[in-house]
């Protein structure tokens, strides 16, 4: 819907008013084949959002692959215009993230469509995280699927403050009330559960166009407005928070001895020359004397505005760092809870160390403790040990120095982070902290980038701590290197080793870490003690009098039922 009358008279001012616009980003979610890509197409064609040439490629295309159902009713079939790889053209479906701009009178929007199938839930996952408006889809003939309420949970979990339901394909059910009263009440009831600001519902059909940008003629009880109308509309200016000013540093710039600028963008809240403000982690404080940007300096400045600010005094101030007004400071702890969705094919693994990105910082980080994972159908927690792609769950974290944070129910700026695997560099999860106590440090120190789960999948092999005592020394010594012997004959990796506070110390770290199994030898009453991975320390007897081979062989045995190694 272009204003073709102001450009013709007078474009600068065209311009200007698109500038001023309100910008709203929403994201269309759904099960798959729910409509989502045809409902963006259809909403860029009916508000011209389109070049001729994006309309002639898709006409052709549609032309080619008119067995498909769209193109059969229509000649132009409104998905192709986001499912743009050829992958999501031959298969129908969405795969990627794609983002689409449009523009009204009244706002600027950017949508992003992602993907229905389960699997592409981490894509969705990273589509919603921006968006101020959720649009979920649901297909009339099909009702609530599971993917409908995991994707409203999401939404919901990422803190997106609207939800539009969308009852596709009405035109298939006759354009029947009774049809759409139903669902509005089982996904409202669902709903109530969420932390969205408010839920609206909108009977559509995307294909047909009806609802979507121009009223339905075909459901004359709908009296509620399209679902452009209900875009345009929502109030999302009073979703950002401009009450917490917190702004990581990202840049120092200083071009010459005359000029030190902080530059950042602004994770929220509102920043005016003369501000008093507390730099973190130092906790000095300074005054704003001047907020800069690219057009000139201003007098204030708000999220998510970028600008560089020059302030009073000469403090230590750095990327990382964080400044915020002294009578509202964020939380600063290197503990906390957090909900995430894990993004990784590779299953969580307590036992190694990520990277932490939040905000500037990146930081070290372990999980210390799963507490559970959330059923989104249900939204019931249950127990568990690690996270498998697409999980949501909820983890406790320690970072190795603490951070500047709040809950991301009240600040999604500065309450977001992702969790990155260090060794191949991929985002692995994307995580929002939530307002509750600090975890208790668990046991353990600092985890290495490499578990013993890891070791055990390398090695064939767990970690392994074993001494024998016999009355005699040389017996016992004998015997241990016997054990080894036939260790090392069954591909095992062992050491035979005198014992010694300082043996025992080193064998107990090589069986925590999984890489070999230590064997120590000293004189007592015959015995010996095993120790396989964390486990606890058990008790096996030795008869001095057998033979140095058959024990050895009994306390092989032994190992290997304790889960040593794998196989025989």
């Amino acid at each position: 819907m272009i204003d073709t009358d102001l450009i013709e008279r007078d474009i600068e001012g065209y311009l200007r008013q698109h500038e001023e616009k309100e910008l709203l980003r929403f994201v269309a979610v759904g099960s798959v084949d729910d409509g989502k890509s045809t409902l963006i197409g259809r909403l860029l064609h009916d508000t011209h959002g389109l070049y001729e040439d994006q309309l002639e490629a898709v006409k052709r295309a549609s032309i080619k692959g008119a067995t498909r159902g769209a193109a059969a009713e229509s000649e132009i079939d409104f998905s192709l215009f986001t499912d743009g790889l050829k992958a999501e053209r031959e298969q129908g479906i969405t795969i990627d993230v794609a983002y689409r701009y449009f523009s009204t009178s009244k706002r600027k929007f950017i949508i992003a469509d992602t993907p229905g199938h389960v699997q592409y839930t981490r894509n969705m996952a990273t589509g919603a995280s921006t968006a101020n408006v959720a649009i979920i889809l649901i297909d009339a003939r099909l009702g609530i699927l599971p993917q409908s309420r995991r994707h409203a949970y999401i939404a919901s979990l990422l803190g997106i403050p609207h939800l539009v339901v969308g009852v596709n394909k009405m035109d298939l059910r006759d354009w029947s009330q009774d049809v759409f009263e139903a669902i509005r009440a089982e996904l409202g009831a669902f709903a109530e559960r969420l932390a969205f600001k408010d839920v609206h519902f909108v009977p559509i059909s995307a294909l047909r166009g009806d609802n979507v940008v121009h009223p339905s003629e075909s459901m004359p009880w709908w009296t509620g407005g399209t679902l452009l109308e209900l875009l345009e509309t929502l109030p999302i200016s009073a979703d950002r928070n401009l009450d917490d000013l917190r702004y990581p540093v990202q840049y120092v710039i200083r071009p010459d001895l005359t000029y030190r600028g902080f530059a950042g963008q602004i994770a929220s809240g509102v920043v005016r020359v003369g501000d008093e403000v507390v730099a973190l982690p130092s906790n000095k404080r300074t005054r704003v004397v001047s907020i800069d940007t690219w057009e000139g300096p201003r007098d204030e400045a708000f999220a998510p505005m970028s600008v560089s600010l020059r302030l009073a005094d000469e403090i230590d101030v750095s990327r990382g760092d964080m400044l915020a007004h002294p009578h509202d400071l964020p939380r600063v702890d290197a503990a906390f809870e957090a909900m995430v969705v894990w993004m990784s094919e590779r299953p969580l693994d307590p036992e190694r160390s990520y990277l932490l990105k939040h905000t500037t910082q990146m930081v070290r980080a372990r999980v210390e403790q799963v507490r559970a994972i959330t059923d989104p159908e249900t939204l019931e927690p249950r127990p568990a040990t690690t996270l498998a792609l697409n999980d949501i769950g909820r983890i406790a974290v320690r970072t190795q120095r603490p951070i500047f944070h709040d809950a991301y129910a009240k600040n999604r700026g500065s309450g977001a982070f992702v969790l990155i695997d260090s060794i191949t560099n991929d985002t692995v999860a994307a995580g929002m902290i939530v307002d509750a106590p600090a975890p208790a440090l668990a046991p353990g120190g600092e985890r290495t980038q490499v578990s013993a789960a890891e070791r055990r999948a390398r090695l064939g092999q767990s970690g392994a701590a074993v001494t024998v005592a016999l009355p005699s020394l040389e017996d016992a010594r004998a015997l241990a290197w016997v054990l080894e012997r036939q260790l090392f004959d069954v591909g095992r990796v062992a050491f035979a080793l005198p014992a010694s506070p300082l043996v025992t110390e080193g064998a107990l770290l090589a069986c925590a870490a999984g890489g070999l199994v230590a064997i120590a030898a000293e004189r007592g009453a015959p015995r010996a003690r095993l120790r396989v991975g964390d486990a606890e320390w058990t008790d096996v007897p030795l008869d001095p009098a057998e033979e140095r081979e058959r024990l050895a062989a009994c306390l092989l045995e032994a190992l290997r039922r304790r889960g040593a190694w794998d196989g025989h």
